[in-house]
């Protein structure tokens, strides 16, 4: 689909002419069927460059709000493009509180009431956290902000959870919600907002007035018809998420199996993430030995580039397996035979890399 609107159907969706219009007929649908997929309109559908500038939109948006109050609720363990923004805020006079989590990752709903007060104008809080896929009571904390914060817009960073989990954004509870293309097989760099129709923010990129005047600039067609072929290919999203599920259990017995290792996502995660640790062994380390293999895990984030997990530093994690944690990604193509293959190497490593004294 990228490659027929690149090659073939190159017009602008803003032109009045076949082309434009095809193109927009293309963005109009992949809107709609993305809508479809998380319970919303397709006038609540945002294009955005990436899942990082979705969260960028949402929570900038508090900017506007800022006669409303001052106050901006997220967590410590929020993606990075989450904290770095807030607190870019803080730093320009809001205040903001960070919520804890248990060893699991998962937030203080106690925490949070005690938050609330009729100064919060933003909550953010991620539904599935990206290095231990956490899953965060969202329906809870969403019925909490409305009696204590009604004034409050309510974000989630879905990025992790989108396509791989049911997800109804009315359900949820949700104002506006983020996800990425290239998390469902899709193109990297193309993302999208849900923004509730009753909502107003301010825009966080001004110009020619596309995408309902919220996010300007000509929008990235082909990289567009990229992500409706990643929707359209999703397939069940219940039956892939218990494959998925098979396999995690089948990766958790086969790693128990060997004291060398140890698992760091909690049992009830979302499945297509599995959080584990080498202790002793550099996750650097681990990582270049299993590319040479063709076994592509990451230590931590991806976005945080090689630096030691903040997210399991706060959850409490002993410094050996921060040192040595690895993210395996499971998607719908993942095997059996996969698994086998990856814990096989990394036991091979662990006979043929030198102990780190950590």
């Amino acid at each position: 689909k990228a490659l027929e609107m690149m090659n073939e159907k190159f017009g602008n969706p803003s032109s009045l002419h076949t082309m434009g219009i095809n193109a927009e007929l293309l963005v109009s649908k992949t809107r709609k069927t993305t809508a479809k997929l998380i319970g919303a309109l397709e006038n609540e559908i945002i294009f955005t460059g990436s899942g990082t500038e979705a969260n960028n939109t949402a929570i900038m948006s508090a900017v506007s709000r800022k006669n409303r109050g001052n106050r901006i609720i997220t967590t410590k363990i929020e993606h990075p493009s989450v904290l770095e923004t807030v607190k870019r805020l803080e730093s320009q006079g809001f205040e903001v509180l960070y919520l804890d989590t248990d060893q699991n990752g998962i937030i203080d709903l106690e925490q949070l009431k005690n938050y609330l007060n009729s100064n919060t104008i933003l909550v953010s809080i991620m539904l599935v956290n990206n290095e231990m896929g956490a899953i965060e009571p969202i329906e809870q904390a969403s019925k909490l902000i409305k009696e204590l914060s009604p004034n409050a817009l309510f974000h989630t960073d879905a990025v992790q959870a989108f396509g791989k989990m049911p997800i109804n954004v009315k359900k949820l509870g949700v104002d506006i919600l983020s996800a990425s293309g290239h998390k469902i097989h899709g193109p990297k760099g193309i993302g999208f907002l849900y923004k509730a129709k009753n909502i107003n923010i301010q825009p966080f990129i001004t110009g020619g007035g596309q995408e309902n005047g919220l996010r300007s600039g000509t929008e990235a067609v082909p990289l567009i018809a990229g992500l409706l072929g990643a929707v359209e290919e999703i397939g069940n999203i219940s039956e892939n998420l218990d494959k998925i599920e098979e396999l995690n259990l089948y990766a958790r017995e086969k790693l128990s199996a060997f004291d060398c290792f140890k698992i760091n996502s909690p049992e009830n995660a979302l499945p297509y993430i599995l959080n584990i640790s080498v202790p002793h062994y550099r996750s650097e380390t681990m990582l270049h030995f299993l590319e040479i293999k063709n076994i592509f895990v990451s230590s931590g984030s991806a976005c945080a580039k090689g630096e030691l997990s903040y997210v399991l530093s706060s959850l409490g994690a002993d410094r050996s397996l921060i040192d040595s944690a690895l993210r395996l990604s499971f998607s719908r193509d993942t095997t059996k035979e996969d698994i086998d293959c990856a814990i096989e190497a990394l036991l091979e490593a662990t006979q043929k890399l030198r102990r780190s004294k950590i």
